[in-house]
């Protein structure tokens, strides 16, 4: 059964803002199979050095619904970190992805969990996609030990092995070459699986990304380096940063392929198709055109380098999950009440996980010393003068 999209093209406006979600039109299904849509991208897919992938995504009703649900969800944790942060339960580093809901939730629609993921330091969402839980990442953000790194690691580190997500860096770009480690592993494995590479605007122009894409085109590793275009490295617009920012060519050699970050099938037709070149042809550099709507951290207003018209003007022309709203209304999968039944219980989802984590206690001084000494080789700590014997470590 085939279902379309149809998509008018946009007069004019900021970049920011294309393509409109008021632009689209709707129509219903024709066929009586309810299981099967396909849905056409906002926009066409943008190719360097390769054929793009089609503009028609299939999906279902059960996924849309989970889509929504899983954007939501999201998106109401970033809310609540940003509560938590101002009420001081959180310290330190804090980067939201509030915005940025679709690249998460789209690319594991396109994976499997035995593909690896690693990102940057905004990757609270990104382990959540992976199968962490909600008191894993408030736990966590607050330092206690049932968070996702026992409280040693903080926001930036999210970390979840079982499921291939080789955690947050906070090291502007390091992950990029970990990640082509990752994916020379898997390669020598033969395990048919590949390595998607995250990485925002203001990291791109990093000389330790072009000498790790050189050896991953030189040696064909299944690698898909991801840029997340938010369009601000930190509070530097990227017009100002980037001589070049169309960051799918910047590869050269490499093909890449431009996506629009705010519609989450699109993402998965991306991801699908990415993985599927990456195991035939070697490394693809993604492009996902998205936004965030927090400033780039916790200290940062976010406002004072771009206005806030141009947020509000995101928000309601491409946002993600409002994007995925129109979508059930329009296709009768959902009613508005039913939608708003889902954010009631994401929002109390929510707070049962941070009234949990606040429960759970600190972790105990000992562990400073755990994961960082090979155990059974009697490692001694002295004090400051060598003499007194503080502990023996296990």
């Amino acid at each position: 059964m085939a279902l379309s999209r149809l998509a008018s093209s946009s007069n004019g406006g900021s970049n920011l803002l294309k393509p409109i979600s008021a632009a689209l039109s709707l129509r219903r299904p024709i066929s009586s199979d309810a299981n099967t849509l396909t849905i056409e991208t906002s926009v066409p897919f943008t190719a360097h050095n390769c054929e793009p992938p089609s503009r028609a995504v299939d999906t279902s009703p059960s996924e849309l619904l989970s889509f929504f649900r899983d954007m939501a969800l999201m998106r109401r944790m970033e809310i609540a970190a940003d509560s938590l942060y101002k009420a001081k339960l959180i310290r330190g580093f804090c980067h939201l992805y509030d915005g940025q809901e679709a690249v998460a939730v789209g690319m594991e629609a396109g994976i499997t969990k035995r593909d690896a993921i690693i990102t940057s330091y905004r990757d609270h969402c990104t382990f959540l996609g992976r199968g962490g839980t909600l008191l894993e990442v408030f736990a966590e953000l607050m330092g206690r030990k049932d968070g996702c790194a026992k409280g040693k690691g903080g926001s930036m580190h999210f970390y979840k092995k079982e499921t291939n997500f080789y955690g947050g860096h906070g090291i502007v770009g390091a992950q990029v070459p970990l990640g082509c480690g990752v994916a020379f592993a898997q390669k020598y494995s033969k395990d048919e699986s590949v390595t998607f590479a995250l990485y925002g605007d203001g990291a791109a122009n990093q000389g330790q990304l072009f000498e790790a894409l050189n050896i991953a085109a030189l040696w064909d590793l299944p690698a898909i380096l991801v840029c997340e275009n938010n369009h601000y490295g930190m509070g530097t617009a990227e017009w100002r940063a980037a001589k070049s920012p169309a960051y799918y060519k910047r590869g050269d050699y490499v093909p890449g392929l431009k996506v629009d970050g705010m519609d989450v099938l699109a993402v998965k037709q991306a991801c699908r198709f990415a993985k599927e070149h990456a195991l035939k042809n070697g490394p693809l550099i993604l492009e996902m055109d998205t936004y965030r709507y927090h400033g780039h951290s916790m200290s940062d207003p976010g406002s004072t380098y771009r206005t806030r018209d141009e947020i509000s003007g995101v928000r309601q022309e491409r946002d993600p999950i409002e994007r995925v709203r129109k979508l059930l209304l329009s296709h009768e999968i959902a009613t508005e009440k039913e939608l708003k039944d889902t954010e009631k219980e994401v929002r109390k989802e929510v707070d049962e996980a941070i009234a949990k984590a606040k429960e759970s206690p600190m972790p105990p001084p000992s562990d400073l010393f755990s994961n960082v000494y090979v155990k059974g080789f009697g490692v001694e700590s002295f004090g400051a003068d060598r003499k007194e014997l503080k502990a023996t470590l296990p």
